[in-house]
């Protein structure tokens, strides 16, 4: 079966085209085309998402984004079995928009409508990765972007218990906020992951929020506060191209080692060997390097998406549609968006 997944809950305009026959684990998914329209342009001179500004931004940019997946694939629209979308959490400006495009779609089809919790689909993304390989459910993961920062328990599929998430700002905000301390542009992860390249890790000794092995949630505006208090006290260093480098290294190493350390403690917690990093934040490559080194000695096996489906995109809500098809479910014409909808509550259903 073909399911269309379309993406609109935050700042990515994002369709594809998944192809899934059935739900054995020996049966892998087909991604047969994956289109995502970026908004950094629109936001970078704000240091963050305008949620009017992305929802224009999505009106213009959702049927051309449609239009290309189905043609990448292939496809004529009504090779289509059904139509995925995601129906929160996000700007519900931004959900309304995909959501109003693909009742359209499945209505003018005749096609089923299946609605998609957004972390779900990214709980599915390193599914879609062709060396996913032993991938099965259950794991624990690891979801950090700009807007959640979660540690999830995925006994099933669709059966997920939440082990702890942030008490403040999400992992991505943090980055995005550091960045614009050293005046770095946006997206900040990847501005202070380039400028801590040859950077020494270790300069400053940034505090470690609620370091407590039991504890698994998260906090990150301490972090923030002690990176401005630094700076306002060196004022002088600035413009010194070393020691910037050892701020970034030592910020981004203080975030990083935190998300290793309550990861891999969740996971022996849980007593599951599978751990998962998805989202905006899981293409950081020092958090792949940490996590890689320590889980090994652990026994614990990582699996990450693709560089590609890191960030929002259709292809994995596609997935979780897929998967939610042949598991029976079908969304009627009421369908609404949700802004908030916590995941440990998504069986009780998305209209």
């Amino acid at each position: 079966m073909r399911v269309l997944g379309i993406e609109s809950s935050c700042d990515e305009t994002a369709a594809a085209v998944v192809e899934l026959d059935g739900m054995d684990r020996s049966v892998r998914p087909r991604l047969l085309s994956n289109v995502v329209h970026g908004q950094v342009e629109v936001h970078a001179r704000y240091g963050g998402v305008v949620p009017e500004l992305a929802s224009r931004a999505h009106i213009r940019n959702i049927q051309p984004v449609i239009d290309q997946a189905l043609r990448l694939a292939g496809l004529e629209p009504s090779a289509i079995d059904a139509v995925a979308v995601t129906a929160g959490p996000g700007l519900i400006g931004g959900l309304l928009t995909g959501m109003a495009a693909a009742k359209g779609l499945a209505m003018a089809l005749d096609r089923p409508l299946i609605g998609v919790h957004h972390m779900e689909g990214h709980l599915m993304s390193p599914f879609l990765d062709p060396q996913a390989g032993e991938m099965d459910f259950p794991f624990v993961a690891l979801l950090v972007s700009g807007g959640h920062t979660l540690l999830v328990h995925a006994r099933a599929f669709g059966d997920y218990g939440v082990l702890g998430r942030t008490r403040d700002d999400a992992v991505g905000e943090a980055f995005d906020k550091g960045a614009r301390l050293l005046g770095l542009g946006y997206p900040g992860g990847p501005a202070i992951a380039a400028l801590a390249e040859g950077g020494d890790r270790t300069a400053i000794p940034f505090p470690r929020a609620m370091p407590g092995r039991r504890q698994l949630d998260f906090s990150f505006s301490g972090l923030k506060t002690a990176l401005r208090t630094f700076l306002g006290q060196h004022p002088d260093k600035l413009e010194d191209a070393g020691w910037r480098r050892d701020v970034a290294a030592s910020y981004q190493e203080a975030i990083v080692d935190v998300l290793v350390s309550k990861s891999l403690s969740a996971c022996r917690e849980s007593g599951e060997r599978r751990l998962i990093v998805a989202g905006g934040v899981g293409a950081n490559q020092r958090l792949r390097e940490l996590l890689r080194e320590r889980a090994a000695s652990q026994g614990i096996g990582i699996y990450f998406p693709p560089l590609a489906l890191c960030t929002d995109n259709g292809a994995m809500i596609g997935l979780a549609g897929a998967r939610r098809f042949l598991a029976g479910q079908r969304d009627g014409w009421e369908l609404n968006a949700r802004a908030r909808w916590p995941i440990e509550r998504l069986a009780e259903g998305v209209g």
